[in-house]
């Protein structure tokens, strides 16, 4: 699924230097739907009508939601992280966000973290 947005889509495929074994019986994405049908839902022709990208992209979503590696594409998607197509259920727009709230959510963590830390070194 790593193609430019102005390349027709083709069967999902994952540089194995990119991706981590899931586990002995291989790469995750060797398991992926989309690898094997459908791959033409998950990326935009160019100058696709909003109507038609929206459609598109629900059918995609229906495809990932039956997908037995879901979470891993949209762990893969989230850290790489892709630009293009939807990955794990999400769009690039969706993508963004969950990434968005990611940071926002460490940085508060790690806001929290802090006085907490120098409390304890000021007690020892």
């Amino acid at each position: 699924m790593l193609q430019t947005p102005h390349q027709p889509p083709q069967a999902a495929v994952v540089p194995s230097q990119r991706v981590t074994a899931r586990d002995q019986d291989g790469p995750w994405h060797s398991e992926a739907v989309c690898r094997r049908d459908e791959a033409g839902l998950f990326f935009a022709p160019s100058k696709e009508p909003t109507a038609a990208r929206l459609s598109r992209e629900e059918a995609a979503k229906r495809v990932c939601a039956r997908c037995p590696v879901l979470v891993a594409c949209r762990e893969h998607a989230l850290l790489q992280p892709e630009p293009y197509g939807v990955w794990g259920g999400l769009t690039a727009a969706e993508r963004r966000v969950v990434l968005a709230r990611r940071r926002r959510r460490d940085a508060e963590l790690q806001k929290t973290a802090r006085p907490a830390i120098s409390h304890i070194a000021a007690a020892g």
